[in-house]
């Protein structure tokens, strides 16, 4: 990625993806990222919280309780080209500390 603007980037990602040289996570599959270290976004600007990913098919987040009053679990949706991502933010990062609580959740 090094060198490579975003819209290159997504250019090669999707041109790997159209020739199945690359192809998008399973529904089914998971994915986590527990490090302070992370770097999850630009917007983030760096790690968000500790958490587990689910990718699911598109249009399925809302049978999962994404979004929902009271659960914990935040969706991404996701396009032809990329899955459903659904979020769920865990209490303690990879090295035992503690995450920040609950009530500083943003969108991820």
């Amino acid at each position: 990625m090094a060198g490579l603007s975003e819209q290159q980037i997504s250019e090669k990602a999707r041109s790997a993806f159209m020739d199945q040289t690359f192809t998008a996570p399973d529904p089914g599959s998971l994915s986590y990222m527990l490090s302070k270290d992370g770097y999850v976004s630009d917007q983030a600007a760096g790690p968000w919280l500790p958490h587990v990913m689910f990718f699911i098919s598109y249009g399925q987040a809302a049978a999962w309780g994404a979004g929902v009053a009271g659960s914990p679990v935040l969706a991404q949706a996701g396009s032809d080209f990329e899955p459903t991502v659904l979020f769920i933010p865990v209490r303690r990062w990879s090295d035992g500390s503690p995450a920040p609580p609950p009530a500083d959740l943003h969108t991820h």
